[in-house]
């Protein structure tokens, strides 16, 4: 028999559905915002527009990976450990070194992203017309990476609220900033667009970055040396591991592009964005929260075990039903957030479900190579990921177009999966709980299931399979998320927390 958790273990399950609550509130806030944003790109680019956006944005997401060496997420780590040691000096240390290399590199990189626009403009759309606006986006990175720093700073500090503020008013700004432009100059604001998006980020960061105090700190030499030494040799790793991924992500965009157009470039792009969409909330919580307090106890191997397995029982039990919706409703949903037109993209949005279902299991157990700074693990798990990824695509959009490529992202988390289960084995001794193991043998198969009726029955048949399963598990993720935290525990939680920023 499942035993109820302990005062400790409810402590922790309150701790990850607060920080969820907090990042998921404010990401419930960025979906209206989206539908509202995506609707309106939808209808006044359509599909090629669309497609326009997500290949842009590729780049600058590219190039702000390798601009920034990937010091935001070790400033992260390293403000964590300081903190978590109460050492504040070496917050303060960490902070200053972290903002003024974020300037020197936001330079550089926007630098090199104008001297190299005409050959990047000829690789991603075959036409040196789009070298302009591929020069302009350097402008954005500079502001992207001076976001950075303050964005390390709160994080590092686990300050929860400011970053879900953040998030909120990110998403409105980006909301109310490209809407007119594009709706005014259409595809030409494109790219002015993104670059004043990343201007009111940096603005929006900035105010709540300084609302942190940290002492000023005192540096000698050697400390800045090592410091600096210590955030870039970590760094390197972030930074290589966000090039292959985004890297991914653009080839994964050129492959369809080259096989079947922008159309079929922005229909793939919608699926992107809306299979994202419902895991996001969540992925982006145990970035935001837990990687910091995984790192804390990264030397202990039980406590970080048995912390993984909290945040993935939490994680499915939030993710799954959401995601067998999206399944069912993904005609509906496409509707929602773009147009008829957008109707091709309703297999990929399927095939990405699946995967983000399996993503959602992996994500957890991938914190401990982070926390632990294995960086040669993580290095090599990354570029693993990436063969893979991009050899899916490249073989399955040829044989079946682009719904080869949401295919591609199901059979990476299939392999990923597995793959970081076995790392982690040796690197902590991690064995998935009891618990676990029971919700992945509930919500695995009812993904899989809804997913055949909709490929395999009539369409009505399959939605009422989907409307079932979805409805059951939501209630029986309810039933478990209610015995794990009593509502009264989040409810004091989360006025202590209210109390504290007051």
């Amino acid at each position: 028999m499942e035993t109820r958790p302990s005062s400790g273990g409810q402590e922790t399950y309150t701790q990850i559905l607060k920080s969820t609550a907090l990042i998921g509130g404010s990401s419930l806030i960025n979906v209206a915002f989206a539908i509202i944003r995506n609707k309106a790109m939808a209808l006044l680019l359509g599909p090629a527009g669309v497609g326009l956006i997500g290949l842009y944005s590729s780049i600058a997401d590219i190039a702000h990976a390798f601009a920034g060496v990937g010091i935001q997420a070790s400033g992260v780590r390293q403000i964590a450990e300081a903190a978590g040691s109460g050492d504040t000096a070496r917050v303060a240390l960490t902070a200053t070194i972290l903002k003024r290399t974020s300037v020197v590199l936001g330079l550089l990189g926007a630098l090199l992203l104008a001297a190299f626009a005409w050959p990047i403009a000829q690789f991603t759309f075959g036409d040196q017309g789009y070298a302009g606006g591929v020069a302009l986006l350097s402008a954005a990175i500079l502001l992207r990476l001076l976001a950075d720093g303050q964005i390390a700073l709160i994080q590092g500090m686990r300050d929860i609220a400011s970053l879900s503020r953040i998030n909120v008013f990110g998403a409105f700004f980006s909301t109310v900033i490209s809407i007119p432009l594009v709706y005014f100059f259409g595809a030409s604001a494109i790219v002015p667009s993104l670059v004043a998006v990343a201007a009111a980020s940096l603005a929006i960061c900035w105010w709540y970055g300084r609302q942190i105090r940290v002492s000023p700190a005192s540096m000698s030499v050697r400390q800045v040396r090592q410091e600096t030494t210590a955030l870039l040799q970590l760094g390197v790793v972030f930074m290589i591991s966000g090039i292959l991924t985004l890297g991914a992500a653009y080839a994964i965009r050129i492959i369809v592009l080259r096989a079947e157009g922008f159309s079929a470039a922005g229909l793939y792009q919608a699926a992107w964005t809306i299979g994202g969409l419902y895991a996001g909330f969540i992925l982006q919580a145990m970035g935001t929260d837990f990687y910091p307090r995984l790192t804390a106890v990264a030397d202990d191997d039980a406590e970080c075990n048995r912390l993984v397995n909290e945040q993935a029982q939490i994680s499915m039990l939030l993710a799954a039903p959401g995601l067998i919706a999206t399944l069912t409703a993904a005609p509906l949903v496409m509707r929602l957030f773009y147009s008829p037109e957008f109707y091709g993209a309703v297999d990929v949005l399927r095939w990405i479900c699946l995967g983000m279902m399996l993503r959602i299991v992996a994500w957890p157990m991938g914190f401990i190579v982070l926390a632990k700074g294995a960086k040669g693990v993580f290095f090599w798990t990354e570029v693993s990921a990436t063969l893979v990824h991009v050899g899916l695509a490249w073989l399955l959009v040829r044989e079946i177009g682009s719904v080869g490529a949401g295919a591609a992202f199901f059979g990476l988390y299939v392999w990923h999966a597995m793959l970081i289960y076995l790392i982690v084995r040796r690197l902590s001794g991690f064995r998935w709980s009891v618990a676990n193991r029971k919700l992945a043998m509930i919500f695995l198969p009812a993904s899989g299931v809804v997913f055949g009726a909709l490929v395999l029955l009539p369409f009505w048949q399959a939605i009422w399979i989907g409307i079932v399963a979805a409805t059951l598990s939501g209630v029986y993720s309810l039933l478990r998320l209610l015995e794990l935290v009593p509502p009264t525990s989040l409810a004091a939680a989360i006025r202590a927390r209210r109390s504290k920023s007051a």
